[in-house]
């Protein structure tokens, strides 16, 4: 749970580069560029401490490896531009919808069985959200709220692609092909809408991908210190943070609509994962009792 608390403080700490290096006119593929650049010397190290090693990396797979970086990068990218479009507070809840979308999806999608108790859960969590945005009559601009909900929604498609990938690949392969697939791409990008930049824009660029790292090792290591049920609610912390970090480095308050829809789409999601811990633990039951 501490890792996990610190991952979330660091990639809250990473989007507020983001959003400084965007009032500079850094270009959100350049953020990009370098947030995948600094993470890849850490998933080498990692790689090469597990225990399988550099073999591991082998998959057959790569289909399915493409698609997730085409849709992780493409979600990336919308998760950076709301940040820079939005208050942080805002574009932080707003990103919150992601176990929603990705219920939803997997219903429509996997076919997976949903309960009413979901069903009820994810139509609560969407009334959140339009608390929170007030189609015709908020303060938040309809853009920037547009581009978080699709950077949500696509967020949740990747999710899906990472369940099917997480069958038989662990999840540093994943994050490795990721960056293989994805660099060269925003090197190109990069280098067209990137430029030259004073001192205090190469440091912004700096924090993105060191903290950037430093959230991705935090998700990871968190993942192998305990089940999933007990720390996907420290992921919630990050809207302190950027409550935070809004109000003292941007001057920025979050609205009524932020105290109210957050709680509710907050509360939707925890209820969500709660009901995706009872389902595995009856699955492991049924399987345990097969198996006696």
């Amino acid at each position: 749970m501490v890792t996990r608390l610190a991952a979330m403080l660091s990639l809250s700490i990473m989007f507020v580069f983001v959003k400084l290096a965007g009032e500079q006119g850094v270009h959100v593929t350049e953020s990009l560029f370098y947030r995948q650049l600094t993470a890849m010397p850490l998933i080498c190290f990692l790689i090469w401490r597990s225990s399988a090693g550099w073999p591991s990396i082998v998959s057959n797979k790569h289909r399915l490896h493409i698609l997730r970086s085409l849709l992780g990068i493409f979600a990336m990218g919308l998760n950076f531009w709301a940040m820079t479009l939005l208050p942080l507070a805002d574009a932080t809840t707003i990103s919150f919808t992601v176990p929603i979308f990705a219920t939803l999806l997997a219903a429509l999608i996997l076919r997976e069985k949903v309960g009413i108790q979901r069903w009820s859960a994810i139509l609560l969590g969407f009334v959140g959200v339009l608390i929170v945005i007030q189609p015709g009559g908020s303060l938040i601009p309809a853009f920037g709220a547009a581009i978080a909900l699709i950077g949500a929604l696509v967020t949740a498609c990747v999710t899906l692609v990472i369940r099917m990938l997480g069958r038989t690949e662990a999840s540093i392969v994943t994050i490795f092909w990721f960056s293989i697939y994805t660099l060269p791409a925003l090197a190109v990008c990069a280098f067209v809408y990137g430029g030259g930049h004073d001192a205090k824009t190469w440091g912004y660029l700096l924090g993105i991908g060191v903290f950037g790292a430093l959230g991705q090792l935090g998700i990871t290591q968190s993942l192998r210190y305990a089940p999933v049920s007990t720390i996907v609610p420290m992921d919630y912390t990050a809207l302190i943070w950027a409550t935070l970090f809004g109000i003292f480095i941007f001057g920025q308050y979050p609205g009524l609509s932020i105290w109210f829809g957050a709680p509710i789409i907050i509360g939707s999601g925890l209820f969500i994962a709660w009901r995706e811990h009872v389902k595995a633990s009856k699955l492991m039951v049924a399987k345990a009792e097969r198996s006696a």
